[in-house]
Order: C-alpha cells, then structure tokens, then sequence
C-alpha cells in the first residue's frame, strides 16, 4: 500500500475556503508550505510558515503576476519520479513536491456577469494553475492534488491515520483534478465562442461540461440507470434555488416533470396553478387566489391528476394544502413559499415532496439540447409567445375582451403541451387539453373527451393549437362542440379555406404568425 507523505506543498488557490485550517494542519506534520501572491500573505497572517514560490525558485514573480509558477523547479518538482528522475533532480537541484492544492481563478463567475469586460475576463483566465494541477494529476503515483476544499477534511483525516496519502485516494483526486481542468477550458472556449459575433448561438465546437448533482434511483424505467448533471460553472438554474422541505429524493421523471411545471407556471403573473403529468399540463388556472386557482386546474381532468406535479406562483397557505390532500395523490409541490401550517399538514403524508422555488423565476438555459443519432440535437429555448404585438384578427367576427383574455392564456397553455396541442379554456381556466397526437383533430377529440369526462361544458369556450390548422376539418369540429374563438399560429397553405370555415361558423380566429411544437 503505497502512501505519499507530503514533505512539501505548494498552496496557490483563489477560493480560500478552509485554506488556513488546511495549511496549518500540514505545518503541524512538518510539511514545508511554497505559496505565492495572496495565499501566501493570508497563510503568514495566520502565523503559517511560508516559503514563497520566488524564493525557492531564485526567480522573481514577473509581467504583473502573470509569470509566477511556469518554472523547472515547480514543474521538475511537480513532475519528478524519484525512482526514476533522481539523477536529473540532483543535477539540476530539483527537490520533489508532493502535494499541490490549486483551484484556479474565478472565470466562470467573472465571465458571467454582464458588467465584466473583456480584458477583465482574459485576465482570469488562469494559466499557471492548470498547469500545475494536470502535472500533479498526471504524476499521481508521486503526487497528490486537491482542487476542492471540500476534500481537505477527508485528505488530513487520513494523513492522520495512515501517515500519508493512499493511491486510491491520489488517483481519485487526480480524476477530479482533470475533470475540473476539463470544465474550466470549456467556458473559456464557450466564452469566447460567444465573443466571435458569427459563431454565437452555434459553434462549430460545443464545448459543454456538466457536473454530476445526484444519483437517482432509477431512470424513466426501474431497469434504466440515471443520474442528474448540471452544467458546470457558476450559471443557477431554478433547480439549484430551491429547497426540499419534506419528501423522498426526487426521481428521474420528477425531474423532468419539474422543469416542465415551472417553466409553465413562470407564464404567469396572476395567481396561477399548473398540474403536470408526463411532463405534460393536464390542467391549468389562474384565479383571484391561490386554492381557487388550484380547484380549476384541478377539476380539468382529476384523472389525469392523480399521481402529478402541482406548481403554484403564489405561497402554498394551509387551506389550499388541506385540498390538495383531500382531492389526490400528489408526487411533487412546486411553490416559491410554503406558509408554517401548511408545512403542518404536509407533514401527515411525509413521501410528498415540497420544492419551495425562488419568486424571481430564470430563464431557461441559453441551448436546448436533445440526444439522437449518437449525437446531439442543439436549438435555443423556446422564449417567446408570440411573433410580435397583438395577434392578428383575420375571421368578420372579433373576440370580445374576455375572449381575448381566454385566447392569450390558451396560448399560453399551449406552448407548453406535447404536440399536436389543443386546449381548451373559459374564465383563465383550461376544461380541456389534447396533447401528444399524430392527427390535431384527434387532440382536439380527446380535448373535448377530457372535458366532458370532468363534466366541463366546452360551449362558449376558446380554443388553442400549438399548429396551423392544415384543413378546416379542425375549425368545423370546434364549431360542432360550441368554440366561440381559436386562436393559431396561421401559414398553411389552406389558411383561407380555415378562415372561410370559421366565418361560416362564426367563429373568431387570431393568427399568432409563431408555431410552438414540442416534441
């Protein structure tokens, strides 16, 4: 069981997180501790013994800090196998360094924020630092790396116990170590991807580096594997916010579904309710509070319902709890506040999980990225409503204003529905949504199926379809089913054959001039 006895260690690290207990406990044990800049300032204000990186090597720091650690004498040290280098290391009065512990400078947070220039982000592109650590990594038999302070306390237990660092644990570090290197070239290059106005949303190389958040369980079937990573760097995303008040781990489909809930419910200013199943709303209200909110969404399709995901906009108070619990079998429940008693109640059904998200709701990540073929499919999010302004009227008859009202917010539905997506709403309320069909028509069958299951009369009500309408076929089918207004995108090449059929009817239509599949 070989073990690594660090003698001398070189410190050099911009996140200085538990440096000075670290630095001091390696002292205790005799460890000879090379720094530079401010790591060495801060390890000698806390009275840690420290041989700057300039004096070991007989040369000066140089070209404003740029050129400290890119010497034989790191890098011999670093590198050496005393095995087999020993001759060498003599000759050239290399002496081995045994430990190094570097993280690197900032750039993915200096980088992300908008104010930054681009001098300032260059100047953060740390040069020394990878160096040192992919040497360090490569000479793992000789040398041990730590890039994360999180894993001093592990290090130091076990200096403490087995009087050195074992290769299992070299070896694990050292794969943290490239893993990291890897992340850090990656939003470089993406950062100057983005700086190159012709390659912008699309480089010709996707540099993309993701980190692993949780093990799950299982994947969309007991029998598949899976895993939860997130995109390294400093970017947040809704998920990284929020908090699990109560509940088992969440698995791979609530995930899914999670992301699919918020993104819809952040549509959505008024006091609002999205249920989610299979990543799909199957019901959706807003209202002049939350429980109401809830109760219309929920009367959508309660079928449907049991077993979903619920996200709410507005802080999830005791009453609308005790409905929820009184009406199903929830998965999850998203809100950005969860009142005390309500938590109370939670608390009798304690397999619930309770996600209490943030009130300022992120865009979502800048690419979609979707695997197939052995490869990857890229797009930019879906952010937008409409293709700009008001939708167009194009039937003799106009929506009156609760219509325009009800059309807007099926829209709204809409685009969050598996495609071919038809929704059906009355009062900011869906009664009925198809989604997922070969044949819109179909969906606008199963719409009208779903409502009358609920007991929902779809008379007078709005329609949405995420699609043109390729043949009047779906306009004469919402007119016999009592739709007064329907809203769509428009562009089919038989657009007057659909306006004409809505004219007959005397239906309204608007034209969005924007399509929203979502496969």
């Amino acid at each position: 069981m070989h073990v690594v006895k660090p003698n001398r260690a070189l410190i050099s690290v911009s996140d200085k997180r538990g440096i000075v207990e670290f630095a001091g406990a390696l002292a205790q044990l005799g460890t000879q501790i090379l720094s530079t800049g401010g790591t060495a300032q801060l390890l000698k204000q806390n009275d840690i013994a420290v041989v700057p990186v300039s004096e070991f090597t007989g040369f000066p720091e140089m070209m404003g800090g740029r050129l400290k650690t890119l010497h034989p004498k790191i890098h011999g040290g670093i590198l050496a196998r005393p095995d087999v280098d020993l001759d060498e290391m003599r000759a050239h009065e290399i002496s081995p360094i045994d430990l190094v512990v570097v993280n690197l400078y900032p750039f993915e947070r200096v980088s992300s924020d908008p104010a930054t220039t681009v001098e300032t982000a260059i100047e953060n592109i740390d040069i020394g630092g990878p160096a040192m650590i992919r040497a360090a990594a490569k000479n793992a038999a000789h040398t041990a790396v730590i890039v994360d302070p999180d894993d001093y306390e592990a290090v130091l237990e076990e200096l403490m116990q087995q009087d050195g660092i074992l290769s299992a644990t070299r070896t694990r570090l050292a794969r943290k170590a490239f893993q990291r290197t890897c992340e850090y070239d990656a939003a470089i290059a993406g950062y100057l991807n983005a700086l190159d106005s012709e390659n912008t949303a699309f480089p010709e190389t996707l540099n993309l580096a993701f980190r692993k958040q949780l093990d799950m369980r299982y994947g969309e079937n007991p029998h598949q594997d899976a895993a939860f990573y997130r995109l390294s760097g400093d970017q947040q995303n809704w998920y990284d916010q929020a908090v699990l008040h109560q509940g088992k781990p969440v698995s791979f489909n609530n995930v899914a579904d999670m992301d699919a809930a918020y993104n819809c419910i952040a549509q959505f200013s008024e006091p609002s309710c999205v249920i989610i199943k299979h990543a799909t709303p199957c019901g959706v209200a807003s209202a002049a509070d939350i429980r109401c909110a809830y109760e219309l969404a929920y009367r959508t399709d309660p079928t449907s319902a049991f077993g979903g995901i619920i996200a709410l906009n507005r802080v999830l108070d005791a009453e609308t709890a005790a409905q929820i619990l009184e009406n199903q079998f929830v998965e999850v429940i998203l809100a950005p506040g969860v009142s005390e008693r309500a938590r109370e109640i939670l608390t009798n059904k304690p397999n619930i999980r309770v996600l209490e998200h943030s009130e300022h709701y992120s865009e979502p990540p800048t690419l979609r990225l979707q695997t197939a073929a052995g490869g990857l499919l890229v797009q930019s999010p879906d952010t937008k409503l409409l293709a700009g302004g008001e939708p167009r009227v194009v039937t003799k008859t106009s929506p009156d204003d609760d219509e325009w009202r009800d059309l807007l917010f099926a829209w709204t539905v809409a685009k969050h529905v598996k495609s071919n997506a038809i929704v059906y709403v009355k009062d900011r309320a869906t009664l009925g949504i198809g989604a997922g069909q070969m044949s819109r028509v179909d969906s606008a069958k199963i719409a009208a199926h779903k409502a009358a299951d609920a007991n929902l009369d779809i008379r007078g009500a709005v329609m949405a379809s995420d699609a043109f309408f390729p043949f009047r076929d779906g306009i004469d089918t919402a007119a016999g089913a009592g739709i007064r207004a329907v809203i769509q995108p428009g562009g089919s090449m038989r657009d007057d054959d659909v306006i004409a059929a809505a004219d007959e009817h005397g239906i309204a239509m608007l034209f969005t001039g924007m399509r929203h599949f979502r496969h």
